[in-house]
C-alpha cells in the first residue's frame, strides 16, 4: 500500500493510487453482481425520460432520500435553547449519535444531549429503569438546570408513557420533586424534524404555564410589554437570532427568544468549555404566558405551539421564514403594530441599501429558472424571494410540507407574473427532484448538502441554502432574515451565478471572449 507514516496521503490522493483502483474493480466484479456497461448506460438514460417521471411520481410505498429529518432531531434543536438545559431522548444510544453528530456537522460545535440507553430487554420489558437511571445520571452528573425529555421510535413503538415514567423517577429520588422535566413525544416514524421542534417547544410551555403556574405564586405575574419570539427549526439560528436582536434592539422593542440557542451553537475558543452557553431563561420562559404577543418565524414549525399560545389570550402572529424586502416588511410592519414602536431610521437605511442592490444586479437573475427544496417555510421564504428577484421558482417541493403548505405556495405563485409556469410538489423526495430536473431543467438548484448529487448527476448548480450544511463552513453564522439577510441570500445567489458564467466562458480563444472582469 501506498501509505506510510513518512508520507501520509488524504482520501483525495490515496484512492487514487493503483492498489485501490484495483482493489475497487475487484469489489464491483466480486460482490457487486455488475452488469455490462451499455446495458447500465441504457438504464441511465432511461431514468432520464419522462416515461421514467411518470412511473417515479406514481410510487407510493418507497421513499427515496427524503428531504428531511425525523423528529428527535427538532427535539433536541429545541431543548438547547433553554438555560442550562439538557436534552435527554428517551431510546438507543445509536440514535441519540445520530442527532448529535449531524449537528455537530452542521455548527462545528459539539452537541450535548443523553439517552436512557435502551436495548433488547427495555424494547421487552419497557424503559422505566432506564429512566431512573438515565435521569438521575443526567442530574449527578452533568448539572443541568432542566432536563427536556423526548422519545425515539423504539420507546414509542412499546408505549412508554413519559409522564408516568417521570413521576415515577422523581419518587425513587432521581431528581426532585420540584426539579424541572418537560417532556414530550416524538416518534420518529411519523412527521419531521420540525414537528418534533414543535412538540418540545409545546411541552415546555405546558410544563411552566399549565403545571408550575399552578403551583408557584412567583410565576403569577401581569401582563407585560414584551413580544415572544419563535424562530423555529432553522439551520442559520446562529446569525438569524442575532439579528433578530439587532433589530428588536434597533427598534427599542421588549421581546424574549424562546429557545435561543444562539450561543451554545457559537462558543468561542478560549480555554473553557460550555457544554451550556446562553439559551432562554427558565423564568423568562414561565413569564413568557404574560407577553402582549408570540411571533413565529415558521408558521409549519409551530403548528401546535401557536394555537396553544392563543389558548391563554394572547395574540400570535405567523410567518413562513421570510426573506428579502416584501418578507421583512411585512415583519417589521407587524413589530411595529404590535408593540407601538415605529421602525428605525437605522431599519430603513437598510432596507433602501438591500432594494439599491437588487436593481444594481437584477439584469443577471430575471428570468432564472430554480428549483427549491427543503423544510415549508424555507421554501415559501425562497420562492417569495425569487419572485421578488424577477426569478423563476420553477419547481418548489418539500418532503415534510402537506397539502396545506402546497396550496400557500400555489397563492404565492398566482400572486405574481413570474410564477405561472412554476410548480409545487408536497410529499416529495429528491429522486423525484432528480426526474423534474432531468425532464424541466432549471438553471439552478437551492437546497441543503444533499444536492450536491443531483448537482453532480444533472448538471444544475447547487446554491447551498438550507439544512444541514455539512460541506461548507460558517454558513450558519450569517442571518438570512432581516434586509441584512436578504442581502446575504442575494450574494449567495448572484456567486453563484457568476461561476457558472465563469466556469462557461473560460476556453481559450472560444468561449473567453465573455470571460470578463467585470459583470
Amino acid at each position: 500500500m501506498p501509505q506510510n507514516p513518512d508520507n501520509v496521503l488524504d482520501h483525495f490522493n490515496l484512492f487514487r493510487q493503483p492498489e485501490y483502483k484495483e482493489m475497487f474493480e475487484n469489489k464491483k466484479k466480486n460482490f457487486e453482481n455488475p452488469v455490462p456497461d451499455s446495458e447500465l448506460e441504457r438504464v441511465r438514460e432511461w431514468t432520464k425520460t419522462d416515461e421514467y417521471r411518470e412511473k417515479n411520481f406514481a410510487r407510493e410505498a418507497l421513499t427515496v432520500n427524503p428531504a428531511k429529518a425525523c423528529q428527535p432531531l427538532g427535539a433536541v434543536f429545541a431543548a438547547v435553547g433553554f438555560e442550562g438545559t439538557i436534552p435527554f431522548v428517551h431510546g438507543s444510544q445509536g440514535c441519540v449519535a445520530y442527532y448529535r453528530s449531524h449537528f455537530s456537522r452542521h455548527f462545528k460545535e459539539p452537541t450535548s444531549c443523553v439517552s436512557s440507553s435502551m436495548t433488547e430487554d427495555a424494547a421487552v420489558f419497557g424503559g422505566l429503569n432506564n429512566m431512573i437511571d438515565g435521569l438521575a445520571n443526567t442530574y449527578n452528573m452533568y448539572k443541568p438546570k432542566m432536563i427536556a425529555v423526548s422519545t425515539t421510535c423504539m420507546a414509542e413503538v412499546i408505549g412508554d408513557d413519559l409522564n408516568a415514567f417521570i413521576k415515577t423517577a422523581k419518587e425513587k429520588g432521581s431528581v426532585p420533586q420540584e426539579y424541572d422535566v418537560p417532556f414530550a413525544h416524538t416518534p420518529a416514524f411519523v412527521g419531521s424534524h420540525i414537528t418534533g421542534y414543535d412538540n418540545v417547544m409545546k411541552g415546555v410551555f405546558e410544563h411552566f404555564w399549565d403545571g408550575k403556574a399552578k403551583t408557584a405564586p412567583a410565576l403569577q405575574r401581569v401582563p407585560n410589554e414584551k413580544i415572544n419570539f419563535l424562530g423555529g427549526f432553522d439551520g442559520y439560528t446562529v446569525g438569524n437570532l442575532r439579528e433578530i436582536k439587532r433589530i428588536f434592539k434597533s427598534m427599542d422593542v421588549e421581546y424574549t427568544i424562546l429557545g435561543d440557542n444562539s450561543d451554545v451553537w457559537d462558543t468561542p475558543t478560549d480555554g473553557e468549555f460550555r457544554m451550556y452557553d446562553g439559551g432562554t431563561t427558565l423564568e423568562e420562559a414561565a413569564n413568557a404566558l404574560h407577553a402582549k404577543a408570540t411571533i413565529s418565524m415558521q408558521e409549519f414549525c409551530t403548528e401546535k405551539t401557536l394555537p396553544f399560545i392563543a389558548s391563554k389570550g394572547q395574540e400570535t402572529v405567523a410567518f413562513n421564514h421570510p426573506i428579502g424586502v416584501r418578507g421583512t416588511d411585512a415583519f417589521l410592519m407587524a413589530v411595529s403594530r404590535i408593540t407601538g414602536k415605529p421602525v428605525s431610521a437605522e431599519l430603513t437605511r437598510e432596507r433602501g441599501r438591500l432594494v439599491d442592490a437588487i436593481a444594481d444586479s437584477s439584469a443577471h437573475i430575471h428570468g432564472k429558472k430554480f428549483a427549491i427544496y427543503g423544510d415549508p417555510d424555507l421554501c415559501l421564504g425562497l420562492a417569495a424571494f425569487l419572485l421578488e428577484l424577477g426569478a423563476e421558482p420553477t419547481h418548489i417541493l418539500s418532503t415534510n410540507g402537506g397539502k396545506a403548505w402546497a396550496e400557500r405556495v400555489q397563492a404565492l405563485l398566482d400572486s405574481s407574473p413570474f410564477g405561472k409556469d412554476c410548480h409545487v410538489y408536497p410529499n416529495k423526495d429528491l429522486w423525484h427532484m432528480r426526474s423534474l430536473l432531468f425532464t424541466e431543467p432549471v438553471d439552478f438548484l437551492i437546497g441543503n448538502t444533499y444536492g450536491k448529487y443531483l448537482d453532480r448527476d444533472t448538471g444544475t448548480p447547487l446554491i447551498r441554502i438550507g439544512f444541514p450544511i455539512f460541506d461548507r463552513h460558517h454558513y450558519h453564522r450569517y442571518p438570512v432574515w432581516g434586509y441584512q439577510g436578504g442581502m446575504n441570500v442575494l450574494v449567495w445567489i448572484l456567486d453563484k451565478i457568476f461561476d457558472e458564467i465563469d466556469r462557461n466562458t473560460n476556453v481559450v480563444a472560444k468561449s473567453d471572449y465573455s470571460f470578463d472582469i467585470i459583470r
